[in-house]
C-alpha cells in the first residue's frame, strides 16, 4: 500500500511538471534556415521572439548589459549574423584587443588595435551554431570574457 501511494504521488507530480513546460517552435525560410522562433506558453499561444534588427536601426536601449559587468554591452545574443559591442572606458582603461574562442578553448580570430574606440562589430556569419568566448583585453592587464550564442 505504501508503494502504491509514492507511485501515486510521483505520477501527480511528473504530470504536473508536464503542464507547466513551455515548448520552443521555429519557422523556417525555403533554404531551411530558422528565421523566427516562438515560445509556445502553457495555452498553446505562441510568444514570437524579436526580430534582430539592422545596423543602423539598433538604438541603445536595444543592448544587453552582460551578466558580471556593468560597462560591457552587446547585441543581439544570439547572433546569426554580426554581433555590436559598446563598452564604457572606466578609469582611462582601454581596450587593447579582443579574441573569440569556442567554447573548448580553440582559437578563431584575434581583433586588434581597439585603444581609440569604444564600439565594434564582429562578423559571425562564416561561423558554425555554437557558444563562443569573447575574451576583452584590457590597458592595465585585466581580461573580461563574454559568452556568445551563435545560431
Amino acid at each position: 500500500m505504501k508503494n502504491y501511494f509514492s507511485l501515486l504521488f510521483l505520477l501527480t507530480v511528473f504530470s504536473s511538471i508536464g503542464q507547466t513546460m513551455d515548448n520552443i517552435v521555429f519557422d523556417y525560410d525555403a533554404a531551411g534556415n530558422q528565421i523566427k522562433r516562438y515560445l509556445i506558453d502553457t495555452n498553446g499561444d505562441r510568444q514570437s521572439s524579436k526580430p534582430v534588427k539592422d545596423a543602423n536601426d539598433i538604438v541603445e536601449s536595444d543592448f544587453i548589459k552582460a551578466d558580471i559587468y556593468d560597462d560591457i554591452k552587446y547585441y543581439p545574443n544570439p547572433v546569426k549574423e554580426e554581433l555590436y559591442l559598446s563598452w564604457q572606458l572606466v578609469n582611462d582603461t582601454k581596450v587593447l584587443s579582443m579574441q573569440l574562442y569556442t567554447l573548448n578553448g580553440q582559437f578563431i580570430q584575434k581583433f586588434d588595435k581597439l585603444e581609440s574606440t569604444n564600439t565594434y562589430a564582429i562578423s559571425f556569419r562564416d561561423l558554425p551554431q555554437a557558444i563562443y568566448s569573447l575574451v576583452l583585453n584590457y590597458s592595465n592587464g585585466e581580461q573580461k570574457s563574454l559568452k556568445i550564442i551563435k545560431h
